[in-house]
């Protein structure tokens, strides 16, 4: 049972090389699957290595989490900024699409799990979660699937996403890093399949951003941004081979 996320993950890898090559509805479609085998991999691994508390209380926090702040965050532009969703990317509740808060758990727990078993770790964990907004704002608001209404001030080169965006984004991620850490068992797993989500996450979207998609100040941004974790992880990993 503890190679079973790898399945999903294989899928959802296919399922992103394809989203470059495709557009319109089949790369909205895309999208939603890419989410959805995501959230599969992430809550699985929890479950089939840390048992089913610790995968209902991930689910509780990060996926019930993200649609509570989602949904103030739709209704009235705090702590995001205000922004208004699409309606590309599936069904909503209470004004947000169903995928959304979805991912906010297909990231949190390989995050969780990058970062080191340390006194900072739930900070260091919620930087790796926000690093990855720096691709994945960039890139919606690019399909549209949302937009702010008044992007300004923005990082340079990224002018549809407002920096208050990535503040609120840090803020959600330390307090649901704060909270998994008060409530799941932290204990040594079989975590590498968190491990290649995380480090394909980040190496795919650089390369996605820069060459495929058009986006190359994003690019530069999030390669900054999620290596502050993606490297370290990657050299731990390098070492623990040798």
């Amino acid at each position: 049972m503890t190679g079973a996320p790898w399945l999903p993950l294989a899928a959802m890898v296919l399922a992103q090389i394809g989203y470059p090559l495709a557009d319109g509805p089949a790369r909205a479609g895309l999208t939603v699957l890419t989410v959805l085998l995501g959230y599969a991999a992430s809550v699985l691994h929890a479950a089939v290595t840390r048992g089913a508390r610790t995968a209902a209380a991930l689910v509780l926090t990060t996926t019930g989490g993200g649609l509570a702040v989602e949904a103030l965050g739709a209704h009235t532009g705090f702590p995001f900024g205000h922004y208004a969703y699409g309606d590309a990317i599936g069904p909503k509740l209470a004004g947000v699409p169903l995928i959304v808060p979805l991912a906010w758990t297909w990231m949190a727990w390989p995050a969780w799990l990058a970062a080191p078993r340390t006194a900072a770790r739930p900070l260091i964990a919620a930087v790796g979660l926000t690093a990855w907004d720096l691709f994945l704002d960039p890139q919606m608001v690019a399909e549209r699937y949302w937009t702010w209404d008044n992007p300004h001030p923005a990082l340079p080169g990224v002018p549809g996403v407002p920096l208050t965006n990535y503040a609120g984004w840090l803020v959600v991620a330390i307090a649901m890093m704060l909270i998994l850490r008060a409530t799941i068992r932290d204990r040594p797993g079989r975590d590498r399949p968190m491990y290649a989500l995380y480090l394909w996450t980040y190496a795919s979207s650089t390369l996605a951003h820069a060459a495929f998609l058009g986006l190359p100040a994003s690019a530069v941004w999030g390669a900054a941004g999620m290596g502050v974790v993606a490297i370290p992880l990657a050299v731990r990993l390098w070492r623990s081979r040798s």
